[in-house]
């Protein structure tokens, strides 16, 4: 880790993993039920074949999005992914602060809404539309850039602010009054 750097876990709510577990067992339901239901010729060969092969292309695609946590650098944020991390410039940092009901009620616009992630564009009254890279909403702290508001979900929301408020000095960050671990909701 380069010095500078403050690297937090990204944990699971309740909810993401009772999404994901639901999710992944409609998603094999769905291929068993092809295999059962479809006499063995070439034609439900075929299709229990194509079926298994969508389930499995979604589950893994799926996988590869999950936030396993987050790293505050001087002026960058790097998302870490399965395989990779996101970069997210925070030159333009006007504002962060920790709002546990940030992602209450809102509508997803593209993305994924609850298979290992709740990732991608959303929107709801209180931010706009927003990007979220998110596992526990509960710990969401919303960033507030030049051109749109990023939430992301770190396991320690007040030590995450005081890091961006090294990384970010001319940005303005208020402190945390939440308790590190606040009700699991979403």
């Amino acid at each position: 880790m380069l010095p500078g750097t403050a690297a937090f876990r990204a944990p699971w709510s309740t909810t993401l993993k009772v999404l994901s577990a639901v999710s992944v067992g409609i998603l094999v339901g769905i291929a068993g039920l092809f295999a059962i239901l479809f006499p063995s010729d070439r034609l439900a060969a075929l299709t229990v074949t194509l079926t298994a092969s969508c389930v499995s292309a979604t589950i893994l695609g799926a996988a590869l999005f999950v936030v396993r946590g987050y790293e505050v650098r001087p002026g960058e944020l790097r998302i870490r992914r399965l395989l990779w991390s996101t970069e997210l410039s925070l030159a333009n940092l006007r504002a962060a602060w920790a709002e546990p009901t940030a992602m209450s009620n809102s509508l997803r616009l593209f993305g994924n809404g609850g298979l290992f992630v709740f990732a991608g564009l959303f929107w709801n009254r209180q931010l706009g539309r927003y990007r979220a890279f998110a596992t526990q909403p509960a710990h969401a702290v919303v960033l507030e850039l030049e051109r749109r508001a990023v939430v992301v979900t770190p396991d320690d929301p007040g030590r995450f602010l005081e890091a961006l408020a090294l990384a970010c000095p001319r940005a303005e960050v208020r402190r945390s009054t939440l308790s590190v671990r606040p009700p699991d909701a979403i």
